[in-house]
């Protein structure tokens, strides 16, 4: 019977385990080292969800000025990993959740691909959960979401380049914010779960409302990327002139290309259903933490084109409103309890995870994309020390393809360029191309690339 509670305890997160004994997550160490991790509450439904062809993947990038050296990359890769704990583990299935176990080394460094977020094969990575690639003059680092999220994942690649950077240049590049010193120990505010910390006193969930879904030929098999380059200051520019940030100036130019999409194809069946994109919410801006692990939550934001026509300006003011409303702290500490108190639902901590996996596989796909027609995840403008700016050009964001939705877009700035990476497992490419038309016609510049080689 102890050892039964013990399991429980252990199963749902409540310690983390330090050179092999239980410590209370509350106590303050300074030099600790990981043998294993609970997965954090937002990571715990993507190991269930996961099939034979699907895992959720992200992935970050960098673009230098000169050829990467991969022998240098692979020692800068190793120091970094040592600093992020929650990159050197691999998924384990245990009773009750999975959970990450601790493993030695790094990942090899592969080749890039023009397929990019393709199923990982943890077998055939060392066990690794993400993998770093790199080709000419670009380091990419792509992870599978139960590790971290795209700010966790930007960290990572911000140190990992500064590391790299000061073994081939030997510059000395001051660290601070999300740019890491390999040489300072872990804390465990860094790897602790944020969700149960900042969830607040009472719940709130979203009306179930199953939004316009975009249907297409299905090709799955291949990442379809297409990127556009922006001037940044420009489109800040044209946001605040409307009083809007550039998430919400972005986010509404996607909106009016997705109702084109319905307008052009009006299924019957879902002609009443509203258009809403998902914008994910750093929460790590919202309540200070300093957390490494995932922590961020959704807005879902939309027009309502039942009720007439809107012009820009006026779905502009509608998206700062509902952003708004949607980013206010109480109200996410109110949907961070939602998915908390789940978590601990005695069903949920009880029952093994084999009775668990097919009941979240489900939920997942019952809820997990159908309140949004398509998604856009913004990671803002990236911050480097003056040291490294002359050695970088570029950063790219870009997100793996959905369970559900076919099209999901992703933005990240630097040095005035802002990139939006549209990914796609459909061959229509009406979506993006609305998107882009829009904003040339709004007189903005827009340079396009695409993986496919046409």
């Amino acid at each position: 019977m102890i050892l039964f509670f013990t399991l429980v305890f252990v199963a749902n997160g409540n310690f983390i385990c330090y050179n092999g004994g239980m410590k209370q997550k509350n106590e303050k160490h300074r030099h600790i080292k990981i043998s294993w991790l609970p997965l954090d509450n937002a990571a715990k439904i993507y190991p269930p969800a996961m099939t034979e062809g699907w895992n959720a993947l992200f992935r970050v990038s960098v673009t230098l000025n000169e050829p990467v050296d991969r022998q240098i990359l692979k020692r800068a890769l190793l120091k970094t990993i040592a600093r992020f704990p929650n990159f050197a583990m691999q998924l384990r299935r245990g009773f009750f959740w999975y959970y990450l176990d601790k493993l030695d080394g790094a990942p090899e460094i592969q080749d890039d691909v023009q397929n990019p977020c393709a199923r990982m094969r943890f077998s055939e990575n060392g066990g690794f959960a993400f993998r770093v690639r790199c080709y000419n003059r670009r380091i990419a680092v792509e992870i599978f979401h139960v590790i971290t999220d795209g700010g966790g994942g930007l960290s990572f690649l911000k140190t990992l380049t500064a590391e790299y950077l000061t073994l081939k240049y030997g510059v000395e590049i001051p660290r601070a914010g999300d740019l890491l010193d390999c040489n300072d120990a872990v804390s465990p505010e860094e790897i602790a779960d944020g969700f149960p910390k900042y969830a607040g006193p009472k719940s709130v969930s979203e009306p179930a409302c199953t939004a316009y879904h975009l249907n297409g030929t299905p090709d799955p098999d291949f990442l379809h990327v297409t990127t556009g380059i922006l001037d940044a200051a420009e489109i800040s520019s044209r946001a605040k002139a409307l009083g809007a940030t550039v998430t919400e100036y972005l986010t509404t130019v996607l909106l009016f290309a997705a109702s084109d999409w319905k307008k052009a194809r009006s299924e019957f069946r879902q002609k009443r259903r509203p258009v809403k994109v998902t914008v994910p919410v750093n929460l790590r801006k919202v309540f200070g933490c300093k957390t490494l692990r995932n922590f961020a939550n959704y807005a879902n934001v939309g027009l309502d084109t039942r009720l007439g026509e809107y012009s820009f300006e006026e779905a502009v003011k509608i998206v700062h409103h509902q952003l708004k409303l949607e980013t206010d702290p109480h109200r996410l500490a109110a949907k961070i309890a939602s998915n908390v108190n789940i978590e601990k639902n005695v069903f949920m901590r009880l029952v093994p995870l084999f009775i668990k996996n097919p009941i979240m596989s489900l939920a997942y796909r019952v809820e997990g994309d159908r309140k949004s027609t398509t998604c856009l995840s913004n990671l803002g403008r990236v911050e480097l020390p003056e040291q490294m700016c002359p050695y970088v050009e570029r950063f790219d964001f870009m997100l793996g393809s959905l369970i559900e939705n076919p099209v999901a877009s992703a933005a990240v700035s630097y040095d005035g360029k802002l990139a939006i990476n549209f990914t796609r497992t459909i061959e229509e490419t009406f979506l993006e191309r609305a998107f882009f038309t829009r904003l040339v016609k709004m007189g903005i510049h827009v340079k396009l690339e695409s993986n496919q080689g046409n």
